[in-house]
């Protein structure tokens, strides 16, 4: 199963050029897409909605989508009737297979006066994958100021771990109107979790300790069976090395899996010919059992 984050920047590669169709080719191949910066509806590409034009593009996908930010784009049209549209910017998943539930979380927001900050998002989508469900998630932390990614990271931290004791989207019974259950089984909330994204952190940060544990003294980090693995370090290569985007030489985006999940763990790599964005895709192989 092959699983890829990719930072697309609205579709604006480092041409600057605004092209889905390459970004789209970039994802050839892939079983699970995550992908950040997606825009709905925004001047900058031509009022476009890019996550429906990128599930066309690519075809045999499901997909569901979690706008950070949310706002009013309606107009009247040539005849004076009132179109309802929003302008977006936030997460999308794309999946091969089933997308059994999704949530979309905002993320904790800092009121600056001085630099730009937007309403950031972590979309969680459960897909019924081979080798059993999972939850994943997608998100992009802030960028200018790593104390508050770090407050970021953290409740991304406690959000994801707090899912599996919620249940499904629905849960509960007997007893339940008939209505409610649509005639389908109950949905599950499955211990088993990829989280991806943009984290604007690299390793040595306390964004990176959030998610992969602290350093140890006798190496390596303290790890524990409710937190995350980073498949690129579990592969054998070291913590610092790597880059995932034009613009840095760090590994900041990440895939991170559950730790029950580590013996599937199969390669990681990172698109570094990749041209569609200032990001790089990065790339997650899991065995399917």
């Amino acid at each position: 199963m092959k699983i890829v984050s990719y930072n697309i920047q609205f579709g604006t590669g480092i041409d600057g050029k605004v092209d889905l169709e390459r970004i789209a080719g970039e994802l050839e191949g892939a079983d699970i897409i995550g992908l950040q910066e997606v825009d709905r509806f925004w001047k900058r590409n031509g009022n476009v909605d890019q996550a429906a034009e990128l599930a066309d593009l690519l075809g045999g996908y499901r997909w569901v989508y979690g706008p950070g930010l949310d706002m009013d784009a309606s107009f009247h049209d040539e005849n004076g009737k009132l179109v309802n549209r929003r302008r977006q910017h936030g997460e999308m998943v794309l999946s091969k297979y089933p997308i059994i539930s999704t949530r979309t979380y905002p993320l904790p927001k800092m009121g600056s006066i001085t630099r730009h900050a937007i309403q950031a998002a972590l979309l969680e989508a459960v897909i019924d994958a081979p080798g059993g469900p999972l939850r994943v998630y997608n998100t992009h932390l802030f960028y200018w100021s790593p104390d508050f990614a770090l407050v970021q990271a953290q409740f991304v931290r406690d959000r994801i771990k707090t899912a599996p004791s919620e249940g499904g989207a629905w849960c509960g019974g007997p007893g339940i109107d008939a209505h409610w259950l649509n005639d389908e089984p109950q949905p599950t909330m499955p211990t088993d979790c990829i989280l991806l994204g943009d984290m604007n952190n690299g390793p040595g940060t306390p964004v990176y300790e959030v998610f992969t544990g602290p350093p140890s003294e006798e190496g390596g980090r303290v790890q524990t069976l409710d937190g995350f693995v980073d498949p690129w370090v579990w592969l054998g290569n070291e913590e610092e090395s790597g880059k995932t985007a034009h613009f840095d030489t760090r590994r900041i985006d990440h895939l991170f899996v559950s730790a029950s999940l580590r013996h599937r763990i199969a390669g990681m790599r990172v698109d570094e010919e990749a041209k569609g964005s200032d990001h790089l895709p990065v790339w997650l192989e899991l065995k399917d059992a």
